[in-house]
């Protein structure tokens, strides 16, 4: 390739790159918590609405954590879809127990009609509450303030969407590791826009809107048949600057369990990455110029050391060499300040390591599922 075109192409993925770091994700980096001021009276009822299938073990664990939320008017709305295991004799169990805790079980799913569509539309359609808070079963409060914290917006502020952030449990293992690293990127990218006033994505582990709004949009109208979809997809066809808030917090976070095998993971990524294609063209620029000014500053700047080391051009071969380290410095900087902005805590290792395997991620496993028919939820 022409030096001049490799040093034009390393230079236009450096400026991008540095754009993205400062101006759009240093929204979350540095971002200002609003002063404390009093919470209204507004305590609006809620109801949590939890899709699962299944899900015996960690209902289990759930339950129990969600009535120990701080908030004085709630009930929760669990959808049990053609559960195989001890799930329906667990929820008469524990609705003995909690009085505010009810249930829909599902025993088929209409034809052209993915499930857990269907099984999120029968639980929010029977929902007693208007402001709906929606989480998965494998997921936790981080905090007794969850629910105060998440549906604010929607309470107080007459917001349509609050959209907040959903971590994953930390384990040993470089899956792990890399599992942190992508949740993070996807929150930066997400969260970032939202400041913006330009959102396009939520994640259903961590969601906030009223029943009202989803029941006049006519559920998931033009998504039904997409496997996948009901957070993000659906978050991307509503929301705008005006309607919709970040919830940065990490009171209101909720924590998921991991997958700890690469099979499980891979089928959970393919999901998520075959639904991106149905974005609206304007939201899958916002991910598309980060990841080729990402391709273009790692591949352009690997392909000039190579050149520069083979000529033994050490002082460009340093010039280079000292840009990557520049860029990955800052990246570090604000991911790590971010994290502490979202989690409450540092990013943990081998953050250049996955920031350099992100380029395989996103190429190679994102034009896989982009192909891809075979996606399921369960």
């Amino acid at each position: 390739m022409d030096l001049f075109l490799l040093w034009t192409l390393f230079s236009l993925g450096i400026i991008i790159q540095a754009v993205y770091l400062l101006v759009i994700f240093g929204r979350v980096a540095f971002f200002k918590t609003p002063s404390t001021k009093q919470e209204t009276k507004n305590e609006e009822p809620v109801t949590i609405v939890i899709a699962a299938k299944n899900e015996f073990k960690n209902l289990k664990t759930l339950i129990p954590k969600l009535f120990e939320q701080d908030y004085p008017k709630f009930d929760v709305m669990i959808i049990n879809d053609q559960s195989t295991d001890r799930t329906k004799r667990l929820l008469e169990e524990m609705m003995a127990i909690y009085p505010k805790l009810r249930s829909v079980t599902i025993k088929y799913t209409p034809d052209h009609v993915t499930p857990k569509k269907y099984a999120l539309t029968l639980g929010i359609k029977v929902a007693k509450n208007d402001v709906i808070l929606l989480t998965d079963a494998d997921c936790v409060p981080s905090s007794d303030q969850w629910i105060r914290k998440m549906t604010s917006p929607v309470r107080e502020k007459g917001k349509r969407f609050a959209i907040g952030y959903s971590a994953y449990e930390p384990k040993p293992g470089f899956l792990n590791r890399w599992i942190q690293f992508e949740t993070l990127m996807t929150a930066l990218y997400y969260l970032s826009f939202g400041f913006w006033k330009a959102p396009f994505m939520g994640v259903g582990r961590n969601l906030c809107y009223r029943k009202s709004f989803f029941m006049e949009v006519k559920a998931f109208k033009g998504i039904w048949h997409l496997e996948g979809g009901d957070d993000d997809l659906f978050v991307n066809q509503h929301t705008t600057g005006k309607n919709t808030a970040m919830v940065l917090d990490p009171l209101a976070n909720t924590i998921s369990k991991p997958k700890e095998n690469w099979k499980e993971y891979r089928i959970q990524k393919k999901r998520h990455l075959h639904i991106g294609k149905y974005y609206r063209s304007e939201d899958k620029r916002k991910i598309g110029f980060y990841t080729l000014s990402h391709a273009l500053f790692w591949l352009g700047g690997i392909a000039l050391l190579i050149y520069f080391g083979l000529q033994a051009n050490w002082e460009h071969f340093l010039i280079i060499f000292g840009i990557i380290l520049g860029r990955s410095m800052l990246m570090y900087l604000i991911f790590s300040t971010a994290s502490k902005k979202i989690n409450g805590s540092k990013i943990r290792s081998n953050f250049l390591i996955n920031d350099f395997l992100y380029l395989g991620y996103f190429w190679i496993l994102g034009s896989i599922s982009h192909q891809s028919k075979d996606i399921q939820w369960k």
